[in-house]
């Protein structure tokens, strides 16, 4: 579809959060002391406004604009559901934190709404610059949230860490983007290179292509940029320090929504825009770009699937553990992408969301000021003296581990489905048995949650009203999703069919 013109009412949810988040500043500039729930609610009101304008764009079958920039599809509004419930229930678990820790109010939120914007952008982006500029207005809020706490070196050494290899690996996608900008230009058929991702699948289809070699090394690049961005092996190295580091809120919001919009950025690139377009065509080049792109995603997945799970089992910090967790999540992840099922993928990331939030929920409330109580032997006998958060982190847990009845299994089974439709058995083989393996280490934390003599000076925590709606949303939204997940995935088959409708 040719491009069109201006249109406001495209990127109005991506309006709203940056409106708000400018609100929120100036009302920090002019009070003397911005009050933790005004920005709260705030915050709170502008993520519903974004949600009602990603509903109201609902239904559009690929309409572009901006000269091509902004794409709107099911593809697009979908994940900008995800990154909005990532950011309310980071708001609603951040309110009693922010008060406790005595941070300011107004910059955290401020920062939050900044990124939010920002994963916006990179599910509306419909060219690879596009892309580059959501994730930079992502990165650098997060770069700054990783560090909140500017007194402790723990969360210093974090956001130093995430910066420095983050822009690391930034000159790795800026590579790339310009690498496939210059595979698309021929004199005789395409004398303007192009960095739009619909014209990109057309040239590509179409060829011949300035260079082929090109367009194969700009598309790894691309893979080393986005791996890096969701922490798969082996570009996996910060996540670890960097989640253990910052504030637990901010580790619930990188490990869910940066890896979410992360995502949905490579989803575009490499199943919308690369797979489909070496799919539809037969010529040499393009079988090898699939093959390429397959094989390399392949690999990436076993070994973050298996380096996740692997390493994990030998941590004594709750939070290292999640952090290994979320690597070998993104490998589970990476199954539906390699299957080029996007809306596996989709799929696996909502239920991953709600799952992670509510567990670094509960670990922000174990942990108190300072992240203090991080340490697996924390939970030692905890089980006795607060049952109600033991049981609601015991079923997140078994949620990510894939019990049966909860979105997490739900979300594996629909990921090593779509892989083995698509002839990867031996790829669904690793996932189980990797899956298998966690077990290890989410059982451990409930073991000693349950059948270890209490921890000395432990006492149950006071549970404010926004984390106990936040917990009660995420508990709701896990059952949900494993009980009765066919609206969600009648929602993402109709998707699926509108966008695959929308590019012939």
């Amino acid at each position: 579809m040719e491009p069109i013109g201006i249109n406001y009412h495209a990127i109005l949810p991506e309006t709203i959060t940056a409106v708000v988040a400018v609100l929120i500043m100036m009302i920090d500039a002019v009070a003397r002391k911005i009050e933790r729930r005004v920005a709260g609610i705030v915050s709170l009101a502008g993520l519903a406004g974004s949600a009602a304008a990603v509903v109201s764009l609902w239904g559009q079958s690929g309409e572009t604009s901006f000269r091509g920039m902004i794409i709107t599809d099911d593809f697009r509004l979908f994940f900008a559901l995800i990154f909005l419930i990532v950011t309310f229930l980071t708001v609603l678990i951040s309110l009693r934190w922010i008060e406790d820790e005595g941070l300011p109010a107004g910059e955290y939120f401020a920062l939050l709404m900044f990124a939010t914007t920002g994963m916006l952008f990179m599910s509306a982006a419909n060219d690879l610059v596009m892309i580059f500029l959501g994730l930079e207005i992502t990165s650098i809020s997060t770069y700054v949230l990783c560090g909140y706490r500017r007194r402790d070196l723990r969360s210093n050494e974090s956001a130093m860490k995430y910066f420095i290899l983050g822009s690391f690996s930034t000159a790795f996608l800026l590579y790339g983007i310009a690498f496939v900008y210059g595979a698309t230009f021929n004199p005789a058929g395409h004398p303007v290179a192009t960095t739009n991702l619909q014209l990109i699948s057309a040239r590509i289809a179409a060829g011949p292509l300035y260079s082929p070699e090109m367009l194969l090394a700009g598309a790894a690049m691309l893979i080393v940029g986005f791996g890096f961005k969701v922490a798969t092996a082996p570009f996996h190295v910060w996540s670890p320090d960097v989640y253990e580091g910052a504030p637990t809120p901010v580790t619930a919001f990188l490990s869910t929504g940066s890896k979410a919009a992360a995502f949905a950025s490579f989803s575009r690139v490499f199943i919308l825009t690369f797979a489909a377009t070496s799919f539809a065509a037969s010529t040499g080049t393009l079988r090898t770009l699939e093959n390429s792109i397959t094989n390399a995603l392949l690999v990436m997945a076993i070994l973050t699937m298996t380096i996740g799970n692997l390493v994990a089992i030998v941590q004594s910090n709750i939070k290292r553990t999640l952090a290994y967790s979320s690597i070998a999540h993104a490998g589970y992840a990476l199954v539906g992408m390699v299957a080029g099922d996007w809306r596996a993928v989709a799929f696996y990331l909502l239920s991953y969301v709600l799952i992670n939030i509510g567990a670094f929920g509960v670990i922000e409330l174990i942990a108190r000021r300072g992240d203090k109580r991080v340490e697996i032997s924390d939970y030692a006998g905890i089980g006795f003296l607060s049952p109600a958060l033991s049981s609601i982190l015991s079923l997140f847990l078994l949620s990510l581990a894939g019990l049966p009845l909860t979105g997490g299994f739900m979300a594996k089974l629909l990921v090593f489905k779509s892989a083995w439709a698509g002839g990867f058995h031996v790829l669904v083989i690793i996932g189980v048995v990797n899956s298998a393996i966690s077990w290890f280490y989410y059982l451990r934390v409930i073991v000693a949650m349950f059948f270890a003599e209490p921890a000395t000076g432990f006492k149950p925590p006071a549970v404010a009203r926004s984390m106990a709606a936040a917990l009660a949303l995420t508990v709701l939204g896990t059952l949900y999703l494993g009980i009765f997940p066919g609206r969600v995935l009648d929602t993402l088959e109709r998707a699926r069919d509108q966008v695959t409708q929308a590019r012939k």
